[in-house]
């Protein structure tokens, strides 16, 4: 079993004046399935930082949810958070799969622009992937059309919004689908996880 640093959202609580970091029990199970323990993360860089020098991790999944703080987003906490994940994986050259918002989070590092996208809010969408067609759910208003030489594309939806990248030479890949989302989880899906983290 992989051990895999996850991150998680940001909800407000304004009746109880509560900032909730929070994650869909589904990735739970859908991680388990994929023979992957995760290890929750809170929205907090230095406790992160002290986590990572103490739990010796074996990947990283930046999960869904929040907009970036640079298009609207409300959760800057979360921003850096991932981010810092982003750098952590890079130096110590750990495979990072964003999911969504983590995509998202990809795409904004390496200087992919993001614009606002219409159709894409939907729990049954078709798309290309790997020159193959596809059907999965889409629930994201940000998207892009365009990537840039070191995060090939290799699923895109029939409007030509980015589906998918996976980076040139580093062990990062992202996806605009919720994989956690799909009843029953997708086969593709499972192993597209255990592939990518050796799990």
């Amino acid at each position: 079993m992989k051990l895999v640093a996850v991150t998680q959202r940001v909800t407000v609580v304004e009746s109880y004046n509560e900032r909730r970091d929070c994650l869909d029990q589904q990735w739970v199970t859908f991680l388990r399935e994929c023979r992957i323990v995760p290890i929750l993360l809170p929205n907090s860089s230095s406790v992160v930082s002290d986590l990572l020098r103490r739990i010796p991790i074996d990947g990283i999944l930046l999960t869904g949810g929040n907009d970036l703080a640079d298009y609207g987003g409300n959760a800057p906490e979360r921003d850096e958070t991932e981010f810092m994940m982003l750098d952590y994986a890079i130096a110590h050259s750990l495979p990072l799969f964003g999911v969504c918002r983590g995509m998202q989070v990809i795409q904004h590092y390496f200087g992919v622009p993001l614009s606002k996208v219409e159709g894409h809010v939907t729990k049954k969408q078709e798309i290309v992937v790997d020159g193959n067609a596809y059907q999965t759910n889409s629930y994201h208003s940000w998207g892009s059309l365009d990537t840039i030489e070191d995060l090939p594309v290799w699923a895109k939806a029939d409007d030509g919004v980015v589906k998918g990248i996976k980076h040139r030479t580093l062990p990062i890949l992202g996806v605009m689908w919720h994989p956690e989302r799909n009843t029953p989880f997708h086969s593709y899906d499972l192993n597209l996880f255990r592939k990518f983290f050796h799990s």
